[in-house]
Protein backbone atom coordinates (compact mmCIF):
# COMPACT_ATOMS: atom_id res chain seq x y z
CA UNK A 1 0.00 0.00 0.00
CA UNK A 2 1.27 3.99 -1.04
CA UNK A 3 1.80 6.18 1.88
CA UNK A 4 -1.57 8.19 2.91
CA UNK A 5 -1.80 11.50 2.07
CA UNK A 6 -4.00 14.71 3.84
CA UNK A 7 -5.37 16.60 1.61
CA UNK A 8 -6.03 20.21 2.80
CA UNK A 9 -9.83 21.66 2.51
CA UNK A 10 -8.48 24.62 0.24
CA UNK A 11 -6.82 22.46 -2.22
CA UNK A 12 -10.21 20.24 -2.10
CA UNK A 13 -12.07 23.61 -2.41
CA UNK A 14 -10.03 24.55 -5.63
CA UNK A 15 -10.16 21.00 -7.12
CA UNK A 16 -13.96 21.48 -6.62
CA UNK A 17 -14.09 24.72 -8.68
CA UNK A 18 -11.95 23.32 -11.13
CA UNK A 19 -14.14 20.64 -11.95
CA UNK A 20 -17.43 22.83 -11.74
CA UNK A 21 -15.66 24.67 -14.67
CA UNK A 22 -14.82 22.18 -16.62
CA UNK A 23 -11.06 22.47 -16.10
CA UNK A 24 -8.68 19.68 -16.01
CA UNK A 25 -7.41 18.24 -11.97
CA UNK A 26 -5.30 15.84 -11.32
CA UNK A 27 -6.44 12.14 -10.69
CA UNK A 28 -5.41 9.86 -7.36
CA UNK A 29 -3.06 7.89 -9.98
CA UNK A 30 -1.09 11.73 -10.33
CA UNK A 31 -2.86 11.64 -14.17
CA UNK A 32 -4.80 14.45 -15.33
CA UNK A 33 -7.94 14.11 -15.76
CA UNK A 34 -11.03 15.85 -17.63
CA UNK A 35 -13.82 16.78 -15.69
CA UNK A 36 -17.55 16.58 -17.39
CA UNK A 37 -19.45 19.91 -18.06
CA UNK A 38 -21.96 20.60 -15.91
CA UNK A 39 -25.08 19.05 -16.50
CA UNK A 40 -27.25 20.90 -14.52
CA UNK A 41 -27.68 24.62 -13.98
CA UNK A 42 -26.61 26.33 -10.97
CA UNK A 43 -29.16 26.60 -7.91
CA UNK A 44 -30.32 29.33 -6.32
CA UNK A 45 -28.52 30.33 -3.26
CA UNK A 46 -29.53 29.33 0.39
CA UNK A 47 -32.49 31.07 2.18
CA UNK A 48 -31.92 32.78 5.40
CA UNK A 49 -33.53 29.47 6.85
CA UNK A 50 -31.30 26.81 5.10
CA UNK A 51 -27.80 29.36 5.08
CA UNK A 52 -28.02 29.06 9.40
CA UNK A 53 -26.98 32.33 10.93
CA UNK A 54 -23.70 32.55 10.37
CA UNK A 55 -23.55 32.47 6.90
CA UNK A 56 -22.86 36.33 5.31
CA UNK A 57 -25.80 37.62 3.01
CA UNK A 58 -25.35 39.58 -0.44
CA UNK A 59 -26.21 43.37 0.92
CA UNK A 60 -28.96 45.13 -0.93
CA UNK A 61 -29.01 46.37 -4.22
CA UNK A 62 -27.63 50.02 -4.35
CA UNK A 63 -25.51 49.43 -1.37
CA UNK A 64 -21.59 48.62 -1.07
CA UNK A 65 -20.03 45.08 -0.07
CA UNK A 66 -21.23 42.30 1.71
CA UNK A 67 -22.70 42.35 5.26
CA UNK A 68 -20.59 40.25 7.63
CA UNK A 69 -22.69 40.86 10.72
CA UNK A 70 -22.97 43.51 13.79
CA UNK A 71 -20.58 45.64 14.58
CA UNK A 72 -20.98 44.71 18.32
CA UNK A 73 -20.13 41.08 17.68
CA UNK A 74 -16.58 42.22 17.71
CA UNK A 75 -15.54 43.11 21.11
CA UNK A 76 -12.71 45.84 21.37
CA UNK A 77 -9.32 44.23 21.96
CA UNK A 78 -10.82 41.55 19.78
CA UNK A 79 -11.77 40.02 16.77
CA UNK A 80 -14.00 37.46 15.37
CA UNK A 81 -13.59 35.14 12.35
CA UNK A 82 -16.41 34.77 9.26
CA UNK A 83 -14.44 31.65 7.87
CA UNK A 84 -16.79 31.46 5.37
CA UNK A 85 -15.63 34.57 3.77
CA UNK A 86 -11.75 33.52 4.56
CA UNK A 87 -11.98 37.07 6.46
CA UNK A 88 -11.77 37.65 10.00
CA UNK A 89 -12.41 41.27 11.47
CA UNK A 90 -10.88 43.02 14.49
CA UNK A 91 -11.26 46.42 16.86
CA UNK A 92 -8.13 47.32 18.22
CA UNK A 93 -9.61 50.02 19.95
CA UNK A 94 -13.30 51.21 20.04
CA UNK A 95 -14.91 51.71 17.34
CA UNK A 96 -11.66 50.90 14.44
CA UNK A 97 -12.56 47.90 12.61
CA UNK A 98 -9.86 46.04 10.60
CA UNK A 99 -10.36 43.31 8.14
CA UNK A 100 -7.65 41.08 7.38
CA UNK A 101 -7.84 37.49 5.43
CA UNK A 102 -8.22 34.98 7.87
CA UNK A 103 -5.71 32.84 5.57
CA UNK A 104 -2.35 32.04 7.56
CA UNK A 105 0.45 33.22 5.90
CA UNK A 106 2.52 29.97 7.26
CA UNK A 107 0.78 27.10 4.98
CA UNK A 108 -2.80 28.62 4.17
CA UNK A 109 -4.60 27.25 7.07
CA UNK A 110 -7.71 29.42 8.03
CA UNK A 111 -7.17 31.28 11.51
CA UNK A 112 -9.98 29.80 13.52
CA UNK A 113 -10.57 32.40 16.73
CA UNK A 114 -9.28 35.31 18.24
CA UNK A 115 -7.91 35.05 22.05
CA UNK A 116 -5.84 37.69 24.54
CA UNK A 117 -6.01 40.36 21.36
CA UNK A 118 -4.33 37.48 19.31
CA UNK A 119 -5.26 36.08 16.50
CA UNK A 120 -4.77 32.55 16.43
CA UNK A 121 -3.76 29.71 13.42
CA UNK A 122 -4.74 26.46 14.82
CA UNK A 123 -2.26 24.43 12.64
CA UNK A 124 1.03 24.80 13.64
CA UNK A 125 0.51 27.57 16.44
CA UNK A 126 1.77 30.94 14.15
CA UNK A 127 -0.02 33.89 16.44
CA UNK A 128 -0.91 37.51 14.50
CA UNK A 129 -1.27 41.29 16.32
CA UNK A 130 -5.02 42.12 15.69
CA UNK A 131 -3.50 44.48 12.86
CA UNK A 132 -2.38 41.57 11.39
CA UNK A 133 1.12 41.52 12.12
CA UNK A 134 3.13 38.52 13.02
CA UNK A 135 3.33 37.97 16.54
CA UNK A 136 5.10 34.70 16.15
CA UNK A 137 5.93 32.26 14.27
CA UNK A 138 6.27 29.99 11.86
CA UNK A 139 3.93 32.92 9.72
CA UNK A 140 6.94 34.58 7.75
CA UNK A 141 4.83 38.01 7.08
CA UNK A 142 1.50 39.37 8.42
CA UNK A 143 -2.40 38.79 7.18
CA UNK A 144 -3.19 40.94 3.99
CA UNK A 145 -5.92 43.46 4.33
CA UNK A 146 -8.91 43.31 3.48
CA UNK A 147 -11.11 46.23 3.23
CA UNK A 148 -14.06 46.41 5.65
CA UNK A 149 -16.73 49.58 6.55
CA UNK A 150 -19.37 49.73 9.27
CA UNK A 151 -22.77 51.17 8.02
CA UNK A 152 -25.57 51.45 9.96
CA UNK A 153 -23.81 49.38 12.81
CA UNK A 154 -23.48 46.21 10.50
CA UNK A 155 -19.96 45.43 9.11
CA UNK A 156 -19.03 45.24 5.54
CA UNK A 157 -16.79 43.33 3.67
CA UNK A 158 -15.85 45.54 0.72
Amino acid sequence: MGARQTVGRRRVIAAAAGLAAGGVVAGCSGSPAVAPPPTAPPTAPPTDDQAGSAAAHPTAAGSTGTELGPASDVPVGGGRVFENLEVVVTQPVAGRFVGLTAVCTHTGCIVDKVADGLIECPCHGSRYRLDGTVARGPAPRALPARPVTVVDGSIRLS
